[in-house]
């Protein structure tokens, strides 16, 4: 037992060693002393906003960011106010002072801000920095923000006379560094064009446009919105980093390597009116005999003329296709359940895609095209029938399974093993099948064939600023999300629900679209889960949009062919995703990117990280270019090898993967932990894979790759002979590789274009024969640097 003086010597220690230790080093502060632009806003409610609201978010805990900057202020004004007296006193030696005017110091008519370029201004602006610097502070000067300001020909106007040239010359005299925010700013505008920078400023957003404003009233060319302030929050934060300045050890990185969070794509919200149209008032019977489809369009048509929300009250809706609007947000409340019509006559026959390349099929229940500021939210749930129009087959289903759905009708292949719900479906399958399919896109050339035809549940085309949120959408005749050539797509806490023989089910492609959110979504389906697309061989390259700039995270998938998926069809490119902290159970595949000579396409800059999987029926990580649009799991008595493929020439068809990183991933049970797959002409490149526990049936399996880098991985595999296996590739980096000890191989390395192999910071004795090359290979091939 401890004795009373015992424990107030403990105590005593204790409080000496606290009064001693070091005292954490206090946060940089960061002033931003400017005018409106800049300035928060004390009134949320309206949807103006200063960039320096948002810029705080591009900054980690060792920044406390302090706005002075204030509405209406002139260098002049801020000046003889006080304020800049008040920031000098709150200055210490290592703070930072952004220093931005020039929007008020013009207007000539106010003498309490008028500073005129050349003289006051520049004066002004010079005493700042001065000032600054005797603080032991560190000023940076900005150039005003540009305003919004383009001609009929829809290039720029000059709209800021000589204030950015001054303070561009201010800054090299005084040696300071200069943030040209208005030249950057002027470059994100041109890049947006005149209607694409009009949801940067908040008078453009809905409901406050106005298309012929009627003075006094205008549209406010100057002030951003919530949007336009984070991007131009960016463009100061990714200067930071561009200029080395030392703020930049204070930008806040992501979990992906080498990526801040100020490179990461902003996605532009909805907004909309808070009007509300119920359904119910326009003809809607939610009993679940009445077709509602015309209650819809009279809710939908009424709620678009000034935009605003549908209502979709609790109970069941049945309806034929809905057709969205422009500035509607379709709402289901909890418990209402919309039923589309399994009768397929109801679905018109039109011109649209499918699977990357132009055709003819049936209209998706849900559809837009060329809408801006759309959404689908609410509780409620959407089911797409899919069950009269999908072909399944009979391998998938249990006799009894098999039996019901024969019972319920339809129509059987020739060998019985195939059901189909119509005499249509199954011609136009054999069409299909046969390599015959017809290439019209007239319409009426189809209707022998239109139960063939199934369309995407949900279709959206050519659309911008969109939500989906918090709905279930299930029992899809094909895919079941479909965005085309789309931008600022934000999707959340969707669920997807399709059974798991459901034929071309894909929960979501992403097909040619530009910045989007995928996040806290849940899909179980047929088909592949979280999938990215760009259009298919010929047709997808002549079209040319990548699908680029995404952020998917926090979703789990269930028994899909993939869990996260780029491809087959990515003809048109894919770059500049970010995957993170997602979970794959049970799906066939966990990340699978395929595609196939003859796809073209470049797919880059993929980041991934936090991954966990289990019972996985394939492979872990695939890369594959051998894709022959069949199940990623083969079926009893199908071959698994990969056709024999000799080099071609390299041509616009043939396919690239590079820069992908991967990191922080684990699985547990799959047939392949690792696949790589390339070309012998077109090798898969720039691969690193770091920080993984996969325990699988095989290890790696390498072939036709180059700068691959496997680092910290841990490889369970059953079969041991070898662990890790390396077929015509070159420039792999095996560092830190840990596996069951007792295997039979570690590392076979074959082809005679292999080389440059290194097997590093590794424990090759745990295995009963570390290295072994293929015939007639040199020795040099593989460098050990063991432990």
């Amino acid at each position: 037992m401890k004795t009373s003086a015992t424990l107030l010597l403990a105590g005593l220690s204790a409080l000496l060693a606290t009064a001693f230790r070091p005292a954490a080093a206090p946060p940089t502060q960061l002033f931003l002393v400017g005018d409106s632009t800049m300035a928060d806003k004390p009134d949320l409610s309206k949807p103006e906003r200063g960039w320096g609201m948002e810029f705080g978010q591009y900054f980690d805990n060792g920044v406390v960011i302090r706005n002075t900057a204030v509405n209406g202020r002139s260098t002049k004004s801020f000046y003889r106010e006080g304020r800049w007296t008040k920031v000098l006193e709150a200055l210490k030696p290592g703070d930072w002072v952004f220093i931005q005017f020039g929007h008020n110091d013009s207007k000539t008519e106010d003498s309490t801000r008028s500073a005129p370029a050349q003289t006051l201004y520049r004066q002004l602006l010079t005493k700042f920095v001065l000032e600054a610097k005797a603080k032991g502070a560190n000023p940076v000067l900005l150039t005003p923000v540009g305003r919004r300001y383009f001609d009929e020909a829809g290039k720029r106007r000059d709209d800021h006379g000589e204030y950015p040239g001054v303070v561009r010359e201010v800054a090299k005299a005084q040696k300071v560094p200069l943030i040209d925010l208005h030249e950057q700013s002027w470059a994100m505008y041109l890049q947006l064009g005149e209607a694409g920078t009009r949801p940067l400023f908040w008078s453009y957003q809905n409901g406050y446009y106005q298309q012929n404003p009627v003075p006094p009233a205008k549209n406010d060319n100057t002030h951003f919105s919530e949007y336009g302030a984070t991007r131009v929050a960016q463009l100061v934060a990714q200067q930071i980093q561009a200029q080395h300045l030392a703020l930049a050890s204070h930008l806040s990185h992501t979990a992906y390597a080498g990526k801040l969070t100020a490179d990461l794509p902003v996605v532009l919200q909805t907004a909309f009116k808070k009007d509300t149209f119920n359904l119910a008032k326009y003809g809607g019977v939610a009993d679940g005999q009445t077709l509602n489809t015309e209650a819809f369009r009279k809710a939908i048509a009424a709620c678009a003329v000034g935009g605003g929300t549908v209502l979709v009250p609790r109970g069941l809706w049945l309806t034929g296709p809905i057709a969205l609007q422009s500035n509607v947000n379709l709402h289901l409340t909890t418990g209402a359940l919309v039923q589309f019509t399994a009768d397929r006559s109801q679905y018109p026959l039109i011109k649209t895609t499918w699977e990357g390349e132009e055709a003819i099929r049936s209209q998706a229940p849900i559809s837009g095209v060329d809408l801006t500021n759309i959404a689908i939210t609410g509780n409620g749930t959407f089911d797409g029938a899919g069950d009269a129009w999908r072909p399944v087959k009979k391998n998938k289903l249990n006799e009894t399974q098999w039996q019901k759905l024969v019972a319920s009708g339809g129509v059987l292949s020739d060998k019985k093993d195939y059901w189909y719900p119509s005499a249509g479906s199954l011609k136009g399958n054999q069409l299909a099948t046969a390599a015959t399919p017809r290439k019209s896109l007239d319409p009426t050339a189809f209707d022998d064939i239109r139960d063939f035809l199934r369309p995407n549940m949900l279709s959206l085309t050519r659309c911008k600023q969109i939500l989906l949120e918090d709905f279930v959408i299930q029992n899809s005749p094909a895919w079941t999300i479909h965005p085309l050539l789309c931008e600022n797509l934000t999707v959340r806490r969707v669920t997807a629900r399709n059974p798991w023989y459901g034929q071309n089910t894909d929960a979501i492609d992403i097909e040619s679209c530009r910045n989007g959110l995928i996040e806290g979504c849940t899909f179980d389906v047929g088909d592949d889960g979280l999938c990215i697309k760009s259009g298919r061989d010929a047709e997808g390259r002549k079209r040319g949009v990548p699908t680029e700039n995404f952020i998917i995270r926090d979703c789990r998938v269930y028994h899909a062919h993939g869990g996260f998926v780029i491809g087959s069809e990515m003809s048109g490119g894919v770059r500049n995703l970010y995957v993170s902290n997602c979970t794959f159970m049970g799906t066939d595949v966990g990340l699978r990117f395929k595609t196939a000579r003859g796809r073209g396409g470049v797919v880059e800059n993929i980041f991934v990280d936090g991954i966990d999987m289990t019972d996985i029926a394939g492979e872990a990580v695939l890369f594959d270019m051998y894709y022959a649009a069949k199940d990623p799991v083969p079926l009893a008595g199908e071959s698994t090898a990969p056709p024999v493929i000799a080099a071609q020439p390299l041509n616009e068809g043939t396919p690239q993967f590079k820069g992908f990183r991967i990191s922080n991933i684990t699985c547990k049970g799959a047939t392949t932990g690792i696949l790589v797959r390339g070309l012998p002409e077109m090798s898969i490149k720039d691969i690193s894979i770091e920080n993984a526990v996969i325990e699988s049936k095989k290890g790696l399996v390498c072939q036709e790759a180059e700068n691959i880098r496997l680092k910290n991985v841990t490889l369970l595999s059953a079969d041991t002979a070898p662990v890790l296996e390396v077929q015509n590739s070159h420039n792999i980096i095996l560092d830190g590789i840990r596996y069951a000890e007792g295997a039979e191989l570690l590392l076979r390395v074959t082809g005679d274009r292999s080389k440059d192999i290194r097997l590093t910071n590794t424990d090759t004795k745990k295995a009963k024969r570390g290295v072994e090359l293929g015939p007639k290979m040199a020795k040099k091939t593989v460098t050990l640097a063991t432990r």
